[in-house]
C-alpha cells in the first residue's frame, strides 16, 4: 500500500477488468483504512479486502463496515481464530459460555463462531478454514442459525472478546508457528 509503482500496475490490472484485492494482517486497522483511501484514475483501487476478524479479535470491526461502505467486498479470514474458537480449544470460560449457547440452539461451537461472524451485515465472504467433510458440515449449520438474535449477538461480543494486541499475542504462540 506504500508503493507507487505498485499501485500503478495494479491500477492497470484494474483498468483491464481484473478486480484487485487486499489481505491484511497486525496491524490491520490503518492497512484497511489505507486500502480504503487508495484510489487511481478517479476510482477505488481496490475491490475487496480480507481480513482477521472473530469473535475474539473484534478489533478491525469498524474499518470493516466502512470498507464495505465504500462497496468492497469484505472477507474474513480466520473467523475461528485458528482453531480457538472450536471445541478443540482448551477449556476456559469463554469456550464453557460458547458451548452453553450452543448448545442451547442445537449447534457446535464452531458454527456459533461462524454465525456470529456472518451475522455482521457487511461481510461478504466468511472463510471457514474447514479441512475435513465433517468440519464442512460443522460450519455449514452456521448458516440455519444466522443472523444470531441481537441480544445473543452483543452477550458473546462482550464476553468473547479479547484485547486485539493479547489476541495476536496469543496467535504467535500457537503450536504451528
Amino acid at each position: 500500500l506504500e508503493y507507487e509503482e505498485v499501485l500503478d500496475a495494479l491500477a492497470a490490472l484494474r483498468d483491464s477488468g481484473v478486480v484487485c484485492g487486499v489481505s491484511v494482517s497486525h496491524p490491520q486497522r490503518p492497512s484497511i483504512r489505507r486500502a480504503i483511501e487508495v484510489a487511481r484514475g478517479g476510482g477505488p483501487l481496490f475491490g475487496s479486502v480480507q481480513a482477521t476478524f472473530n469473535l475474539l479479535d473484534q478489533s478491525a470491526a469498524a474499518e470493516l463496515a466502512a470498507a464495505h461502505e465504500a462497496g468492497m467486498c469484505v472477507i474474513v479470514k480466520e473467523a475461528l481464530a485458528n482453531g480457538r474458537l472450536t471445541e478443540r480449544a482448551p477449556d476456559s470460560d469463554k469456550l464453557a459460555l460458547l458451548r452453553e449457547e450452543a448448545a442451547a440452539l442445537g449447534t457446535g461451537v464452531d458454527a456459533l463462531a461462524l454465525a456470529w461472524v456472518i451475522s455482521h451485515p457487511w461481510v461478504t465472504v466468511c472463510l471457514s478454514g474447514a479441512s475435513t467433510v465433517e468440519q464442512l458440515r460443522s460450519n455449514a449449520d452456521a448458516l440455519r442459525i444466522a443472523p444470531l438474535d441481537p441480544a445473543l449477538h452483543a452477550r458473546l461480543s462482550a464476553a468473547v472478546r479479547q484485547e486485539c494486541d493479547e489476541y495476536w499475542e496469543d496467535r504467535k504462540a500457537l503450536q504451528w508457528n
